[in-house]
């Protein structure tokens, strides 16, 4: 993996930013030189066929030379499509035995029940702008009572700033550029847990907006981005409540689901199931098309955390629901594939209410999805049979998981962090990573993003005291591996229901985001990363 001179052409005019290079030192954070410019390679104006032209997926980073001084220079492809055909192939490998954990660094200030944000908030460089070449900044939602939001560099953890006032503890925020001017935002929740509000900040905590539709929050909730009708700034959604991204106007509210549980705690996400362009708002039992009116609406699904793929042989998605009943598919159009499924032999109740992770955990070209089921971590196939199932210790609480190819080998590790570990597990279920947190769990789960610029992945794992009164570990741990040899991941992380093409890698919303179920069909992972843009693993 290299660091950043090489990976993101900052500042080193010797370096070719397409050489895979050595492991860096940990040490090293790979500062940008002031003089790096910021370049956009094209105008989102005329993004419909962005990365055909085969330099890559035009979603994230990109490279060209500078003609006039020769050296690499950080630029930013910003047209908001990805093209297939554009996609460099996954080369970089890591050695089978690099899984050698340890702590980069750690920030203790409480309790954390949230799944950590990376994104450019700073800038670190001090050439005016903020882009590429800064240090990644993680946001971190703080407190079980009166949280408060916290702005660390990703390279050290120092602190940078923190939001002004009091938040709602149970809602996780979300971070993208929902105004069009360039820079990304934060919006989080606050008020009381069945009146709570969402309040915007711009990208230095200065107050922003908030919005006046309220939505209940109890004990566990995220906020969504997304540009749901592919006009102007993106919109901005929790629990049943969508708003305009500028002004925190509200544009609808969903009828509520039927039980409290479903009232109060979701992820909601948004895909285009319909193949007309625009993004439905979909809760799982229900979808709803940018205007509020009904896409799908089935009161025998059990809501549940949703979660869009592609989990068949056709090029359409579906819906896949985890909720208090077990897994439950639907086809695109709301019709069900198959209901309620506890292939773990976990009882139903809060042992299924949990989110999942979609991605390829077997190397066979197909993506296979991971859920939590209270004792036991589990990989299903795309039809709900068992791939293997791990024991894990998480009984109380709706803890989601991620997966990442840490080896770059074509098969990702599953990753879940219970009440007392972080584990990532391999394509048989055995865990080949273990590292120390504490948790009572919520809905936070461990994310993975090159968080320092180094050019190699890192793990971001909050805790907060378990269901023994006690916090064993620090607020944040960003965990590495001790020699720097995972494959590069994408800088960024927005959201709870991250997908990789929700979000350009500036931090901006795409205007038409592309359908990433024919893409990586992936979901609550992140991409890897090679020469700059994003790389797609061979199949089988």
């Amino acid at each position: 993996m290299a660091l950043c001179a090489v990976a993101l052409g900052c500042g080193d005019d010797a370096s070719n930013p397409f050489d895979s290079g050595t492991a860096g030192d940990s040490t090293t954070t790979g500062a940008p030189a002031t003089t790096a410019a910021t370049t956009a390679m094209a105008d989102s104006s005329s993004s419909s066929g962005g990365g055909s032209d085969g330099d890559g997926p035009s979603l994230d980073v990109g490279f060209r030379e500078d003609m006039g001084g020769g050296s690499k220079v950080c630029t930013m492809e910003t047209p908001a499509d990805i093209d297939p055909r554009g996609a460099v192939p996954c080369n970089d490998q890591a050695p089978p035995n690099s899984f050698d954990a340890e702590v980069q660094w750690s920030w203790d200030g409480g309790e954390s029940y949230h799944t950590p944000l990376v994104i450019n908030l700073t800038d670190d460089n001090g050439n005016g702008e903020i882009d590429v070449c800064d240090t990644p900044d993680v946001i971190l939602h703080v407190g079980t009572a009166a949280g408060k939001i916290h702005i660390l560099d990703g390279a050290t953890g120092a602190e940078h700033f923190q939001l002004p006032g009091n938040f709602d503890p149970n809602t996780t925020p979300a971070v993208g550029d929902i105004d069009d001017d360039g820079l990304p935002e934060i919006v989080a929740s606050a008020g009381l847990p069945f009146a709570a509000t969402m309040v915007a900040f711009e990208h230095d905590g200065t107050p922003k907006w908030t919005s006046t539709a309220p939505f209940s929050a109890m004990a566990g909730s995220a906020i969504g981005i997304a540009n749901l009708d592919n006009e102007g700034p993106a919109e901005v959604y929790v629990a049943g409540v969508v708003v305009r991204g500028d002004t925190g106007a509200s544009i609808f509210t969903a009828p509520p689901q039927a039980g409290l549980l479903a009232a109060a705690l979701t992820a909601p996400t948004a895909a285009d199931l319909d193949g007309d362009g625009t993004l439905e708002f979909i809760r799982g039992q229900d979808a709803y098309h940018p205007d509020g009116s009904v896409y799908y609406d089935d009161d025998m699904v059990v809501p549940g955390f949703p979660q869009v793929a592609n989990l068949d042989d056709d090029e359409d998605p579906e819906v896949l629901i985890i909720s208090t009943e077990g897994i439950t598919v639907l086809e695109h159009d709301g019709t069900t594939k198959y209901a309620n499924e506890r292939p773990s032999g976990d009882p139903n109740g809060f042992s299924w209410f949990r989110p999942a992770t979609v991605h390829d955990f077997d190397g066979d070209g197909i993506s296979e999805y991971a859920v939590s089921s209270a004792s036991h971590y589990a990989a299903y196939h795309r039809d709900a049979t068992v791939m293997w199932i791990a024991n894990v210790q998480d009984p109380s609480g709706v803890a989601a998981g991620t997966a990442f190819d840490f080896l770059g080998d074509g098969t990702a590790e599953a990753m879940f962090a219970d009440e007392y570990h972080l584990f990532a597990f391999d394509v048989d279920g055995s865990a080949v990573m273990t590292v120390d947190r504490s948790s009572g769990t919520l809905i936070e789960y461990p994310i993975v993003a090159d968080v320092d610029n180094d050019g190699a992945a890192e793990v971001l794992v909050v805790s907060n005291r378990n269901f023994d009164g006690e916090q064993l570990t620090p607020t944040l741990q960003v965990i590495k591996d001790s020699q720097d040899r995972w494959i590069q991941a994408r800088r960024i992380w927005n959201q709870h229901t991250y997908h990789v093409t929700n979000v350009n890698e500036d931090g901006t919303i795409p205007d038409f985001e592309p359908p990433h179920w024919k893409l990586l069909n992936t979901f609550r992972t992140n991409a890897q990363i090679e020469g700059g843009t994003v790389c797609v693993p061979p199949a089988g």
